[in-house]
């Protein structure tokens, strides 16, 4: 499926009236995910290990859920797509910003050699840090802070998830991606948000496709401000 059909399924909301589905697998079929890699993961990983306890009888119900200091965990099919887009290999080295719950987190941890992970919510941070460490990822590290700024320590990096609207691609994350490395990103346009598809290229510019409208958090920290007050 072309990248553009891919992300527009971000906006297709999931038949109403079903049933909580036993397997994501028919469903993120469904919604275009094609990385068998990326569909084993969303099948191992149980959603319910990362949410606090009154919102885990909803874990398989295809939509956001609270975690907590206002903020949610996207819809699984949304994390399937946007996981699928990156076309992850065996043996990448990724950089999440927006930790949240973990929950997208354990699954680049299945697909990936490492996984550096940033949240600018201290105590997110600090809770999806334990719970991974709980369940054995030893391939994956969390902090606090800005991710706007990525986390030079462990670039360059083959692929960016971005789990926040940034009001332009963030130049930072750029820079630390490979050349050929891809970034997904929602993108503050007109007063909705669109997913990008950012592709680093030789001479360190880069290419970026758009998708339909999504809605996401926006990306806060002083860089992201200042770019919005420009």
């Amino acid at each position: 499926m072309a990248l553009s059909a891919l992300l527009a399924w971000a906006c297709v909301a999931s038949p109403p009236g079903g049933a909580a589905p036993k397997s994501w697998e028919p469903l993120v079929r469904a919604h275009g995910v094609r990385d068998e890699r990326v569909i084993r993961a969303m099948e191992k990983v149980r959603r319910a290990d990362f949410l606090p306890e009154s919102m885990r009888p909803y874990e398989r119900e295809d939509r956001p859920l609270p975690i907590g200091y206002d903020q949610t965990t996207s819809q699984p099919t949304l994390i399937a797509i946007m996981v699928d887009a990156l076309q992850l290999k065996p043996g990448c080295n990724v950089l999440e910003v927006g930790t949240g719950s973990g929950y997208q987190t354990a699954l680049l941890g299945e697909l990936c050699a490492h996984v550096s992970s940033i949240e600018i919510i201290a105590p997110l941070a600090e809770r999806a840090a334990a719970r991974l460490k709980e369940l054995g990822y030893k391939n994956i590290d969390v902090k606090a802070g800005d991710g706007y700024l990525g986390w030079q320590k462990h670039a360059p990096f083959d692929a960016i998830v971005v789990s926040a609207a940034a009001p332009k691609v963030p130049a930072p994350l750029v820079a630390q991606l490979k050349a050929g490395g891809r970034m997904i990103v929602p993108v503050e346009e007109r007063g909705h948000e669109v997913l990008l598809i950012v592709v680093k290229q030789r001479d360190g510019g880069y290419l970026s496709e758009k998708s339909l409208p999504v809605a996401f958090v926006p990306l806060t920290g002083d860089e992201a401000e200042r770019d919005r007050r420009k």
